[in-house]
């Protein structure tokens, strides 16, 4: 069977390799050290089982699944004319991302197409001067990846759409959600939209116009609750594109366009407050907190997948 490459051993790697176990696709992971590429492809079984495994794996032991994958050194995989596809994923370094599509515009077959989960570098840039960067591409997961559907193919400046149409074809047969980004632009598709929205949400709380918490309702229980029905385009087909114009002509001109982080983000991050995982920021968050929230976030997210599935 035909198996998918994942090149790096943190979380992303574990959680993109179980969405492809759990859809009975082998994987090979693959990283610095045999110990890291083990300890991987045993996160992404545990999570793979956790989101529901296919039926043929149901009723196999860990070791058993475990067996039909490979866990090991990037160098010691040879088996590349076996891929349907090779996604990188090591930490957020452009110079090592360059590296490893050095290594893989080598040794990988030319009509395999290869993909990128850089969240920030361009992938013209990861890939630049590379003979076989007409099928590379970005392929932005979102975390927790084993959870959430949405998964953004993005285009560089040689990329033929070709192979990225290949990568989206792949990705609807494993249930997610793909999406194209047809230039290689800052933030991709997702991250742009979020950072409008986070650049409002924070201009309101400099001006103390509504503190954190009431931004987060405000966005739970309106809008953002519809659109876990239906995304934003299509809930103003449904409202009419009339009564969002008349709105528009009035909220438009008064919406933030800072160009920098609000003073309030500054001092925090000055202050080492970065949320939960320093204790603290816009509010303190004790152990017993955390673990509470970060447990509700996750039932929640598999509850939001389940509602999405919904036809």
């Amino acid at each position: 069977m035909k198996s998918v490459a994942v090149i790096g051993t943190g979380i992303m790697g574990a959680g993109i390799a179980a969405g492809f176990i759990a859809q009975n696709i082998p994987v090979a992971i693959l990283g610095r050290s045999k110990d890291k590429a083990d300890a991987c492809l045993d996160k992404a079984i545990t999570l793979a089982k956790k989101i529901g495994i296919h039926a043929d794996n149901a009723a196999k032991e860990d070791s058993e699944i475990k067996n039909q994958q490979f866990a090991g050194v990037l160098e010691d995989w040879q088996d590349w004319n076996q891929c349907l596809w090779v996604i990188e994923t090591v930490a957020e370094n452009l110079e090592l991302k360059q590296k490893v599509f050095q290594y893989l515009d080598e040794v990988v077959p030319g009509e395999i197409p290869i993909g990128s989960n850089s969240s920030g570098f361009p992938i013209s840039k990861i890939a630049e001067g590379l003979n076989t960067a007409n099928r590379m591409m970005g392929a932005h997961y979102f975390m927790p990846a084993e959870v959430v559907p949405l998964v953004e193919i993005v285009l560089g400046q040689k990329t033929d759409i070709k192979y990225a149409e290949q990568a989206c074809a792949l990705y609807k047969a494993i249930d997610k959600k793909p999406v194209m980004v047809k230039k290689d632009i800052p933030g991709f598709l997702a991250n742009r939209i979020q950072h409008a929205l986070m650049r409002e949400a924070l201009s309101l709380v400099q001006e103390g116009i509504a503190t954190p918490a009431d931004i987060d309702d405000a966005v739970r229980y309106s809008f953002g609750f519809r659109y876990a029905a239906v995304g934003p385009m299509t809930q103003k087909e449904i409202s009419g594109w009339d009564g969002m114009a008349n709105a528009a002509k009035e909220i438009y001109p008064s919406l933030s366009n800072i160009t920098a982080l609000p003073p309030k983000v500054v001092q925090l991050m000055a202050e080492g407050k970065t949320g939960m995982k320093a204790g603290e920021g816009f509010r303190k968050w004790t152990p017993e907190e955390i673990k509470t929230v970060s447990d509700s976030y996750s039932r929640r997210l598999k509850a939001a997948f389940d509602v999405l599935n919904i036809e």
